[in-house]
Parts: C-alpha cells; sequence; structure tokens
C-alpha cells in the first residue's frame, strides 16, 4: 500500500482507513493471512474494527511479520533476557517509524527544538537493535541542542546538567528507563521546576517490579515533580502513547486501544472494563497493525487508557495458534 498515509488519519475516518488497512494485510501479510485462515475468518466478511482478529504480539518471536517484499531497512529487537527469544520488528521503510514517533511528540509536546533532551537508558544503550534508542538519538539530534545528550552511568554529570537547565530556566525532558531513574535520585534527589521526567517503564531485571502508582510516587518525591510522564510503546509498534498531565495515556489519532476478554482472546470487552490490550496501530502498515499485547489495561470514553500490568503467563490464553 505505496499510497496509504497513517498522518492522514482522524477520529472521524479511522474505522474507513483500520478496515482497509486490514483487508491489505489480511492478503499480503503472510503469517497474518495464516492466523485468519487457522480462525475461519472470512476478511470479506470483516465489517467493522470491533470484528478483526488481533494477532498475538509473540509471532514476533518466531515469525517474519512483514506485508511486503521489500528489503528490510531496520530490525527493532526486544530487550528481552537471558535464555528467551527476542521479538524482532523487520521495519522495510524506517521513515514511517520517523514520522509517526515525531508527529506523536509534537502533539503531546509541542516543537522538539524547545526542548533540551537528556536520556538515561543504561540497559538500551548497552545492546543492539532497540528502537527506543533510535527514537531518542533522533530526537536528541532534532531537538538541534548542545546540551541534549545520553547518560549511562554517569550520575554525577547528568545532576549537574539538570542543575544549570534549572538555572536557566531551559525547558528539558530527562527520559529514562525505571530502574535507572531510581537508582538515581537515590544519590540525587532533586527539585525540578523546568523539567518533564518520563519513564519508559520496566525494571530490566534490576529491581524489584512495581505498580505504575507506586513508581510514580517514589520519582516525584525523588525529583520534585509534580507529576512523572510515561511513554507506551514497544519493539512491536512503530507508534507510542504517552501518559502526561493528564494521567491517563492518549494515542495519536492513527492509534487505538481496544480491551479483550483475558478468557476469550477472540471478545472485546465494553469501556470500561479491564482486559488485555489490543493495539491497532497505522503506522505498522508494512507489518501488521493489529496487535495482541500481554499488557492489561482498560479504555476511558475518551479514547485514553490505563495500563494495569501484564500477563502471569508467557502466551496469550486462547490465542497460540501457529506458535512454534
Amino acid at each position: 500500500m505505496q499510497q496509504f498515509d497513517f498522518l492522514s488519519v482522524t477520529p472521524q475516518n479511522f474505522e474507513e482507513q483500520a478496515l482497509t488497512v486490514f483487508q491489505h494485510q489480511a492478503e499480503h501479510c503472510k503469517v497474518y493471512k495464516d492466523f485468519l485462515g487457522y480462525l475461519n475468518i472470512v476478511p470479506q466478511k470483516i465489517t467493522s474494527t470491533q470484528e478483526i482478529p488481533f494477532l498475538p504480539i509473540q509471532f514476533f518471536k518466531s515469525h517474519t511479520i512483514l506485508s511486503n517484499d521489500l528489503p528490510v531497512q531496520e530490525t527493532f529487537l526486544s530487550s528481552g533476557t537471558t535464555g528467551m527469544n527476542q521479538s524482532q520488528h523487520l521495519v522495510t521503510d524506517v521513515s514511517l517509524y520517523e514520522k509517526s514517533y515525531l508527529k506523536a511528540f509534537e502533539q503531546f509536546y509541542g516543537d522538539i527544538k524547545q526542548y533540551t533532551v537528556l536520556a538515561l537508558l543504561p540497559s538500551y544503550l548497552e545492546r543492539n537493535g532497540s528502537s527506543l534508542i533510535y527514537m531518542v538519538e533522533d530526537l536528541i539530534n532534532k531537538s538541534e541542542n548542545p546540551n541534549s545528550g545520553f547518560y549511562l552511568h554517569n550520575h554525577q554529570e547528568l545532576f549537574d546538567k539538570l542543575q544549570e537547565q534549572e538555572n536557566n530556566q531551559s525547558k528539558t525532558i530527562l527520559i529514562g528507563v525505571s530502574f535507572a531513574l531510581l537508582d538515581f535520585i537515590e544519590k540525587f534527589p532533586c527539585n525540578l521546576k523546568h523539567t518533564i521526567v518520563m519513564e519508559t517503564g520496566g525494571m530490566k531485571g534490576k529491581r524489584k517490579e512495581m505498580i505504575r502508582e507506586e513508581l510514580h510516587a517514589e520519582l516525584k518525591k525523588g525529583f520534585g515533580v509534580d507529576n512523572i510522564h510515561s511513554e507506551y510503546g514497544m519493539t512491536e509498534l512503530l507508534s507510542q502513547a504517552y501518559f502526561n498531565d493528564s494521567q491517563k495515556f492518549n494515542c495519536p489519532p492513527w492509534m487505538k486501544i481496544l480491551i479483550r476478554d483475558t478468557e476469550d482472546a477472540l471478545s472485546l470487552l465494553p469501556i470500561g472494563k479491564s482486559g488485555g490490550i489490543n493495539v491497532i496501530d497505522l503506522a505498522n502498515i508494512n507489518s501488521c497493525s493489529f496487535i495482541a499485547t500481554q499488557d492489561l489495561g482498560k479504555v476511558y470514553i475518551d479514547g485514553s487508557f490505563d495500563v494495569l500490568g501484564r500477563f502471569d503467563n508467557s502466551d496469550i490464553r486462547g490465542c497460540n495458534l501457529l506458535i512454534q
């Protein structure tokens, strides 16, 4: 679908555009086509996004998920843990990813050039193939700010830079993996007035997992801020949702969250009910736009959503067809 432009998607035409993408991928993404076949789904009979089956996210660990035969430009890999297969997202047009995160950032935060971008992402910097590092590195470059940059374990330098930014009243975004932010404030508590602190989730085995409310309470206290922001993204998606001062996650127009029944993976739940998170990401035009994640959450009437945790078991119940 060379002519499809996900940036033209609006709330008014989302349903139509999503169904167009579904029909395309049901035909051209072999793994998704086979999956639908096992479910005895006839794509031509699907007339609503409520009827679309979502591909279990684990397929990105075991199969090649592509909807075209173009050369792969980038391969994004999940962090994973020792002994586990990594998910891989084969991207045949990396400009779609760049357009997606730049437009979404602009929607929620404005012009990147207004900010100094500081990144504390040690577990991501220490491996290859991170889509998060790709995005943050580009945001750092796009900020065109000599003060922007990555920090690994040099917490003193980061603290000094934050204080310098505060003294200059410079708008700053500190984006970091959860455990690294907690490590930082244990030694360097702050009182930030001009800095947005954004956590990207995950303890990566470095600390015990925490619910978001508990994590944000500690980070708010340690950084001296009223709110902590979050980014909801993953290797298998080319788009992100953001948890900002609204204190709910919000999607860009080409992304939507639906909630499925944890006991029946092909059934969706009404607004306000908790269940498994399904994501429609129309930026995933060249892979698969309809993904059943291993996260638990709920959606609100305005389309915003919360992430409540993760499935305990590694396989999504009722949706393990084709998993090898």
